[in-house]
């Protein structure tokens, strides 16, 4: 394959394959979150309840579920990346993320066809979790080796950008459909098919242009030296798999309860209804990706760490006293200021996280190293986090969810505070 040459910071192959990978990633995370922006209106196609909160508890274990099977789509999608390259891997997931989407827009619901609805649903998001698991690692990598050497947390932070837009896209799917096309009754007996027939053609669009990503040198070099097995090389990073267990373990925490778990928090504890909480989360969401390439950009100016242990102690500080805020604010606005504040403190973790679990690993292990360890992080607390804050809010202490948060963002803290600095490492 042709080697990019990244001499040039502003060279056009360069920002294609920019574009390329960034909106490749953008249409998988749409995809996948669009399941929880319209779990509100198809909770009771598949689990029929006259108790919202029990549906909500239904969709959210299913959305968890998915979350498990990361560590095996990150596995198996980081010896593809590690061995065959970056670009093949990444071209194989979004396929797979089609299948998913396309399997959910066409199942009949549990009044048609009994508990097989939930178990094909089930099992279109067990897929969708196998993207995106080998989604994360090969992403990261990849825009991690095509940046210029002092601008990789910026070119970085488009993931997190790119992930923030995949939920702000289905989000504005929700919004057009709730004003414009459907009302409520519409959306709840098919509309919420729609947005995910959109997402698998919007995949098969991604799966195309990927095609033609031009892989990394960094993967070319590397190739060469080893032909291991990536897992067997991960046990020889022992340290740099700790970690990137330990710096994940408070951020996919904190993103998770600002962006699918915050659609619940909003309509079931602060009391809005769906369309306020729709263009809430959206325009916070939208505040975030105006972030990131900020945060980013600084990262390159200060380095990664004094970012991360901004973001350990402001949030573990502060989280309590702002989701308690949120939960009490007396209007949208108010609680879309709040929600805001957040974002300020979480972007010092979201910007940066990717590359910095990049910089910790050689290129021969670059994609599992990122991948694996994280993966088993998200899947435990990141994709359980929405149901535990509705398990604890179903048990009456809605609060100790708060706490939940903040102490693992405390354990994070002293993971940045002991970890050593790895801007300007070289990515071989």
């Amino acid at each position: 394959m042709k080697q990019l040459n990244t001499s040039n910071p502003v060279e056009l192959s360069q920002l294609s394959c920019l574009a390329a990978g960034a909106i490749g990633n953008l249409i998988e995370w749409y995809d996948f979150y669009v399941y929880a922006a319209f779990s509100l209106y198809f909770a009771d196609s598949f689990f029929p309840n006259h108790d919202p909160l029990a549906q909500m508890l239904s969709t959210s274990g299913v959305f968890a579920l998915g979350f498990l099977m990361r560590p095996i789509g990150a596995l198996i999608f980081g010896s593809i990346g590690d061995r065959s390259g970056r670009g093949r891997a990444l071209t194989l997931s979004v396929l797979l993320m089609c299948s998913g989407s396309l399997l959910i827009a066409v199942t009949p619901n549990y009044a048609t066809i009994g508990i097989a609805a939930p178990g094909i649903l089930l099992l279109a998001r067990l897929l969708q979790g196998i993207s995106l698991g080998g989604e994360y690692g090969s992403s990261a990598a990849y825009l991690a080796e095509i940046a210029p050497k002092n601008a990789r947390a910026f070119y970085s932070s488009f993931q997190t950008v790119t992930m923030l837009a995949g939920q702000l896209l289905a989000l504005g799917v929700l919004i057009i459909l709730q004003n414009l096309f459907l009302d409520p009754s519409e959306l709840k007996n098919w509309g919420w098919r729609v947005p995910f027939f959109f997402g698998g053609l919007l995949a098969i669009a991604a799966f195309s242009l990927r095609r033609g990503l031009v892989e990394t040198k960094a993967f070319e070099d590397a190739a060469k030296e080893s032909r291991h097995g990536s897992l067997s090389l991960l046990f020889h990073h022992k340290r740099e798999t700790a970690t990137v267990i330990g710096l994940t373990l408070g951020g996919t925490i904190a993103f998770y309860t600002y962006t699918t778990y915050m659609q619940k928090f909003l309509k079931l504890s602060t009391g809005l209804n769906n369309e306020e909480t729709s263009w809430i989360l959206a325009a916070s969401l939208l505040f975030a990706i105006i972030l990131q390439p900020l945060y980013g950009a600084l990262s390159d100016q200060i380095g990664r760490r004094p970012m991360l242990i901004a973001f350990g102690m402001l949030g573990a500080s502060l989280t309590w006293p702002l989701l308690n805020a949120i939960q009490q604010a007396a209007n949208p606005g108010e609680a879309f200021i709040l929600i805001c504040c957040g974002w300020l403190i979480i972007s010092f973790y979201t910007s940066i996280n990717t590359i910095v679990k990049a910089e910790l690993f050689p290129a021969t292990i670059r994609v599992t190293g990122i991948a694996l360890p994280y993966a088993l992080t998200v899947s435990l607390f990141g994709g359980s986090a929405e149901y535990v804050a509705l398990w604890f809010k179903s048990r009456g202490h809605e609060d100790w969810f708060y706490f939940y948060v903040s102490l693992a963002i405390f354990i994070s803290l002293i993971v940045f505070v002991s970890m050593t600095e790895t801007k300007g490492k070289a990515l071989k």
